[in-house]
């Protein structure tokens, strides 16, 4: 049986990575709390293709 509850799982994307025009993509998976943060989700995470730490993005 299913866990019921305010968590969702969401994918974090790169907004740097896109604009460098370098194969592949830099995504990372997370849960969030749906009612204590319903905005879109925002964290600095490393992306292994630039090497260095950059801002993803919730994507839908």
């Amino acid at each position: 049986m299913a866990k019921k509850g305010n968590r969702v799982q969401v994918i974090l994307e790169c907004t740097e990575h896109k604009a460098t025009g370098k194969p592949g993509t830099s995504r990372y998976f997370t849960t969030k709390n749906k009612k204590n943060s319903p905005d879109r989700l925002e964290l600095k995470k490393f992306n292994s293709v630039l090497k260095k730490m950059t801002v993803h993005k919730e994507i839908k």
